[in-house]
């Protein structure tokens, strides 16, 4: 089975579209139609359904997507055990991170791992939690820096994980912020500027408000913090932040419930890391984990 016609192919499903698959892997798109259709023809059945706008996989291309995959990624994890030497760093290495993590972790990573691996080249993607997930999935990088799902799949491999600690906030002109012990019935009377409902985050405070039997009443979510942090601190409503994001713009509101999320670096289970992926684990392990 000719693994560029699979490539192909699993690029097309990712991608949406023939145009935009055929831009990802810099081929015209009577190339990629002729790569296809080469696949077809081998195996004796459509595998997308032409009949309509949105690309749709028949039957057939349903059942040969997860084989696709595998096939190319032990042909992935063969390149990465036939290195010429194994214990060299060098190479392209595609990471994702949050945008959280991009801004507060990520930096010191960077600086140290350019210092003493120059020889690498990285390809780093910022996006949100949920879209990076997708995006490993479709094998668009190899690690992921995101916020750790408690529903996440088990082809997913978590290399790293540490706590993130969180705290109730206000706007320092905010009226919750001049009472001496806020308490969560206060918290239910003003607006709360929280990430999207899918987040982690949403649903340990949804959580929190379930159980007092209170309201919560998200406003204009976003899932960018900063954002997040900037509606806060001019008072259009109160928030839950990671606790090193915290400045004088804002003011603690400790109302005796503690949050934590746990962030993390994920690759795809089945699917060999290289060595400069393992070598920023291991600065990412000694400087989070340790």
């Amino acid at each position: 089975m000719d693994t560029n016609a699979l490539k192909a192919f699993l690029t097309i499903v990712d991608q949406g579209s023939f145009s935009e698959a055929a831009e990802t892997l810099h081929l015209t798109q009577p190339a990629i139609s002729k790569r296809l259709a080469a696949l077809e023809n081998q195996l004796g059945t459509s595998l997308i359904d032409r009949s309509h706008r949105q690309i749709r996989l028949t039957d057939a291309g349903s059942r040969l997507l997860p084989h696709a995959r595998r096939i190319l990624d032990e042909i992935h994890n063969a390149r990465v055990a036939l290195s010429p030497d194994s214990g060299q760093v060098e190479g392209e290495l595609q990471i994702i991170a949050s945008h959280h993590i991009g801004l507060h972790h990520l930096p010191n990573w960077l600086r140290r791992f350019k210092r003493e691996y120059p020889q690498v080249s990285i390809n780093l993607q910022f996006m949100d939690s949920d879209a990076a997930y997708e995006q490993m999935r479709k094998r668009n990088a190899e690690l992921a820096f995101v916020t750790l799902s408690d529903s996440m799949e088990p082809s997913f491999n978590v290399f790293a994980q540490w706590p993130d600690q969180m705290v109730f906030v206000a706007g320092a002109e905010h009226p919750l912020a001049s009472l001496e012990h806020p308490a969560l019935p206060d918290l239910a009377d003003h607006p709360a500027l929280l990430p999207d409902t899918t987040t982690a985050t949403y649903r340990v405070v949804s959580r929190l408000f379930l159980e007092a039997n209170l309201h919560l009443n998200p406003q204009m979510p976003t899932n960018y913090l900063e954002t997040i942090k900037m509606m806060t601190s001019v008072g259009l409503g109160w928030s839950v932040l990671p606790l090193r994001m915290i400045d004088d713009s804002l003011r603690v509101l400790d109302v005796g419930k503690p949050v934590t999320r746990v962030l993390g670096g994920i690759g795809l289970s089945g699917r060999q890391l290289s060595n400069a992926a393992k070598a920023l684990l291991t600065i990412v392990q000694e400087q989070e984990v340790a």
